[in-house]
């Protein structure tokens, strides 16, 4: 286990590399002249220098990489332009926000997935199974932007049921965390019924049933749970990919998260904000890989973490 994980570790080192530099491209590649966006055409050409200088644009392109590369490692984000905070005090007080509806996008889109899965796979070809992959369909099909507003429309404005906005106690969290969680929960659904269709064959579901297990015990302790492998990866990567996704929900809700002060920086122009809230999510979605890879030992008792499968 201890060199498994020291093994991950040395590998995410490049990968850690890769996105600081594409992180630190998208500043020349931006069309114009990035002090023009910060300050204005008409800023005075003594204010124009000193923000050069503040941000080392007046540098060589390799001196600029080396000090960012620098700061970078050293959890230095730099200062917000507009605000003038720094970056990672501001990046910090939003974290708690975007956890907690990640968490709960997740939880729901666990505890719908995973039963209609199983369901699913128990009763295939049957109307269960087509309501099923009908869900998946409309889940996937349904952009947040969409789904987003129209339960806002039906459940805050027709119904009362929920506030329209804002972050606040249980009943903000409900309809962002649907909002999120619903795709997910569509895609977790498909792999979930794959899975278990697959394990369902296998001769040793078969000697279980022979001995006399239950139906539960045969389903949940045997089936469910050697085929949850490509289920934690899906989790896993859907994790990642809900921290991206947050960035449209938390506008639409008005949720004070990393993805609403990511739109922030964008509207004003704060490239050390943008860049400090995109290495934040990329890194984020890193370290959740990290720990979807030794989830899986945890998971099946064949599986030998740094080995090859034991069949």
């Amino acid at each position: 286990m201890g060199r498994y994980l020291l093994k991950r570790l040395i590998l995410l080192v490049p990968t850690v590399l890769g996105v600081l530099t594409l992180v630190f491209l998208f500043r020349p590649l931006i069309p114009g002249d990035p002090i023009d966006f910060m300050l204005g055409e008409t800023a005075q050409p003594a204010d124009r220098a000193s923000l050069r200088h503040a941000f080392h644009l007046d540098r060589p392109l390799h001196e600029q990489y080396l000090i960012f590369l620098r700061q970078a490692l050293c959890g230095d984000l730099g200062q917000s332009i507009h605000a003038r905070r720094p970056v990672k005090r501001m990046i910090a007080e939003r974290i708690p926000a975007t956890v907690e509806l990640t968490l709960a996008a997740a939880l729901v889109a666990v505890l719908i997935a995973v039963p209609a899965g199983v369901l699913s796979a128990l009763h295939k070809d049957s109307w269960v199974d087509n309501g099923a992959m009908l869900f998946a369909m409309l889940g996937v099909a349904m952009p947040n932007f969409w789904l987003g507003p129209l339960l806002i429309m039906f459940f805050s404005i027709y119904l009362g049921w929920f506030p329209v906005s804002g972050h606040g106690g249980l009943a903000h969290l409900v309809l962002p965390a649907l909002t999120l969680g619903t795709a997910m929960a569509a895609i977790l659904t498909r792999m979930t019924r794959s899975s278990m269709l697959e394990v369902l064959k296998e001769d040793y579901i078969t000697t279980a049933r022979a001995k006399g297990l239950s139906e539960r015990v045969v389903i949940w302790k045997h089936a469910f749970r050697n085929g949850c492998i490509p289920i934690l990866t899906l989790v896993g990567l859907q994790l990642g990919g809900l921290l991206a996704g947050s960035i449209i929900t938390e506008t639409i809700f008005s949720w004070p998260g990393i993805g609403r002060l990511t739109i922030t920086a964008i509207y004003s122009r704060d490239y050390p904000l943008l860049q400090g809230c995109v290495i934040t999510i990329s890194f984020t979605y890193i370290l959740i890989n990290l720990l979807t890879d030794l989830a899986y030992g945890l998971s099946d008792s064949r599986i030998r973490l740094g080995r090859e499968p034991v069949a």
